[in-house]
């Protein structure tokens, strides 16, 4: 073959791998989308209150975990919900809820981590914690209904559950969360974060517009800081909850679209 029969040649397979068709049969092939979801609740609560959830992202395909935070300190918490990330074989969807917004944007840093999912979350910037997040508004309605012990721990009276907390619930659910609520290590509400993943990753946000905890405000504030897809919701803070579908449905939505 003569040098200019090699050239014509080359640049015939070099034309036939650039082409559309060539392109999109490539793309074919790559996996889309992510299997595994790490679920991480938020204070007061376990890993039972995605119980609603669960069952609809497993029939959408999903690999899921809910992790059982000790709501003891941010590190352990934290070093909890990455346990979880570490079992799942592949990328991971994080999602969180209420002061899981402030785990997940710790443990998101972890490179299995593609996406991150707040629901009715706290999120903080660079070298923020929860108090550092909440100040920037007035006090939400709910704040007033903490309550300390002597070990340092809070809990929700009956009242902030009741009124403030998962106010859109029938009232036997309300009464199970009062009896069920997973105290929490006031000095979580101190710890910073020091570069929160959604600098990073693609992030989705839920919006509960009757959120008591973490008010429409500084909600729909945290949504725009970090650029994130929003859907609001007629919910309280615990539309996981009250809206399982909705929220199954955002999940999936953008486990799908990483």
């Amino acid at each position: 073959m003569t040098v200019i029969k090699k050239i014509v040649a080359a640049t015939a397979i070099t034309a036939a791998h650039s082409a559309p068709g060539a392109a999109n049969a490539q793309s074919a092939t790559m996996p889309k989308g992510v299997k595994n979801i790490v679920l991480v609740h938020g204070a007061f609560a376990d890993g039972s209150s995605w119980s609603k959830v669960i069952p609809r992202l497993q029939a959408g395909g999903m690999n899921v975990i809910a992790v059982q935070n000790p709501l003891v300190s941010l590190e352990e918490d934290v070093a909890a919900t990455k346990r979880a990330i570490a079992i799942l074989e592949g990328p991971v969807l994080l999602v969180g809820h209420s002061y899981g917004g402030i785990v997940i944007s710790e443990a998101g840093n972890d490179p299995k981590v593609a996406g991150l999912v707040y629901v009715c979350a706290l999120i903080p910037n660079d070298g923020q914690s929860v108090q550092d997040v909440v100040s920037a508004f007035p006090p939400a309605p709910g704040s007033a209904e903490f309550r300390q012990d002597a070990s340092g721990f809070l809990s929700l009276s009956a009242k902030g559950i009741h009124s403030h907390f998962a106010q859109d619930l029938p009232a036997a659910e309300r009464n199970v969360m009062v009896a069920t609520q997973t105290p929490w290590a006031a000095q979580a509400t101190m710890t910073k974060v020091a570069s929160p993943a959604w600098k990073m990753k693609p992030s989705w946000c839920i919006i509960g517009t009757e959120d008591h905890m973490v008010p429409p405000q500084l909600a729909r504030a945290e949504a725009k800081m970090i650029k994130a897809k929003t859907i609001e919701l007629t919910s309280s803070h615990v539309p996981m909850i009250s809206q399982p579908e909705k929220v199954a449905e955002v999940i999936l939505k953008a486990a799908r679209e990483l």
